[in-house]
């Protein structure tokens, strides 16, 4: 497959932080001593006062002689997978235990909700694995590995991920993947319709108008909508001047901001111009993803980790493109995010449990990911010298470099929620509390003061 080279902009790298590549540790190699051509019949009459090195300090015999092996150890890593994280992360796990054969990797893939529901409760009931790939920093606070005494190269390893997130993970793992929400919109609509696409600047209210026109015109079923989470809510009550997390680092919900992002949402479900399964189904889908590949509506609020999956499904069927986050008076904003994979304090192994993290981190194996995957990498290095993203489709390569330019446009609070340490609270109730709003079970006002009060039941509960 053609590779076409994308480098992330050095703004980015700011976010990142600055720093140099990791470079691997090589494994001693094992020598094995010549053998003499004759073994001598009659010691020497002087004892030489060095012994020359190509002598063997004893006779060799015709036995073989045993040489020491490590203790086989295993290690259990829990991974779920958006899109092709999984096939990418396989042979680099194959290649570590071919460097490193007492050490067995058993990667058990399973769902996200394993992750968000069972994981913890494993954790907490030391039956955890030793390894996983998490989202929810919070929920792991005190049960995570410090590495740091176990890394060879520990302050490369400080060096090259961003230090908020570190120290949300206690040094605990590292970010595999960096995500930003934005929106995805069916630029082949727009064009059938006649319709411009508008650039930067352009507000959540003048994209439900725009979106409007265009499905009117192509006589597709819905024109915007957004996933069913918290979290992609969050960067659009951001940009309209939500303030979420005050200066204290507490979570407010009642803001004009939200407010009003929460009215226009309302006002789409009201309108039947957005899918009503996604928050409103007896089995809500979450993700407006699915109806946008299918060419049914015109514009997804998402994020960056969508991109793979949009490309393989969509193929050739239409045109798409990611847009800037719309604006308001809180700017224009998306929430940073991304996955992490960590290792536990239980863990029986925890020198094997770093060496495998220490492999995963260095700048080749790291890139090698971020390539396979398709997403921004959150390794400064990696970042620095550029990714060759595995694939020749332009529409991805425009895609990865839209969510680029959006991460220098993240607010404080957009990058701080995710790592956040009761971002828990907020993830777990907004969704149901909102949807109770957009289904007129709730009013605003009572929508607001109950999630307020389910938010600050979860902390207290939490610190006890």
């Amino acid at each position: 497959m053609k590779l076409n080279k994308l480098f992330i902009p050095l703004l980015l790298v700011a976010v990142l932080l600055s720093a140099c590549g990791t470079t691997p540790t090589p494994a001693p190699t094992a020598t094995k001593a010549p053998v003499p051509t004759a073994v001598p019949t009659a010691v020497p009459t002087e004892v030489p006062t060095a012994v020359p090195t190509d002598v063997p300090t004893a006779i060799p015999t015709d036995e073989p002689t045993a040489v020491p092996t490590a203790e086989p150890v295993e290690l259990r890593f829990t991974y779920y997978a958006d899109g092709v994280e999984a096939d990418i992360i396989r042979p680099l796990i194959d290649k570590f235990m071919a460097e490193n054969p007492n050490i067995t990797v058993i990667l058990d893939v399973v769902p996200y909700k394993t992750i968000d529901e069972q994981l913890p409760v494993q954790v907490e009931s030391g039956q955890g694995p030793d390894l996983a790939r998490i989202t929810n920093f919070g929920a792991y606070r005190g049960k995570l590995l410090d590495l740091r005494p176990l890394l060879a190269d520990s302050a490369s390893y400080e060096a090259n991920f961003p230090a908020p997130i570190l120290e949300a993970l206690g040094y605990g793992g590292y970010p595999d993947t960096l995500t930003v929400t934005g929106p995805y919109v069916n630029k082949t609509l727009f064009d059938q319709a006649g319709v411009a696409l508008p650039g930067e600047g352009t507000t959540w209210q003048e994209w439900t108008e725009l979106t409007k026109q265009v499905a009117e015109a192509t006589g597709v079923q819905y024109a915007i909508a957004i996933d069913r989470t918290g979290h992609r809510f969050a960067g659009p009550a951001m940009s309209m001047g939500a303030t979420l997390i005050d200066a204290e680092g507490n979570f407010t919900v009642d803001t004009p901001g939200f407010r009003a992002f929460a009215e226009i949402v309302k006002s789409w479900h009201d309108e039947e111009i957005t899918p009503k399964e996604v928050w409103l189904g007896a089995e809500p889908v979450n993700s407006c993803i699915a109806a946008f590949k299918s060419a049914q509506l015109v514009m997804c609020m998402s994020g960056s980790w969508q991109i793979n999956g949009i490309a393989k499904d969509v193929g050739d069927a239409f045109d798409w493109v990611v847009v800037p986050n719309p604006t308001g008076d809180g700017g224009s904003t998306g929430i940073a995010g991304g996955s992490a994979v960590v290792a536990f304090a239980g863990t029986q192994h925890p020198a094997e449990v770093a060496k495998l993290v220490e492999f995963l981190i260095q700048e080749e194996n790291y890139r090698e990911f971020s390539a396979g995957t398709l997403s921004l990498p959150a390794h400064t290095a990696v970042a620095t010298n550029g990714v060759e993203f595995k694939t020749d489709n332009p529409l991805v390569l425009a895609a990865l470099s839209a969510y680029t330019a959006e991460v220098p446009k993240l607010t404080d609070q957009a990058v701080s929620l995710n790592v956040h340490p009761y971002a828990f609270a907020y993830y777990r109730n907004s969704a149901n509390r909102i949807a109770q709003y957009l289904s007129g079970e709730l009013t605003l006002d009572e929508m607001l003061v109950n999630l307020q009060d389910d938010i600050d039941k979860a902390i207290a509960e939490a610190q006890k």
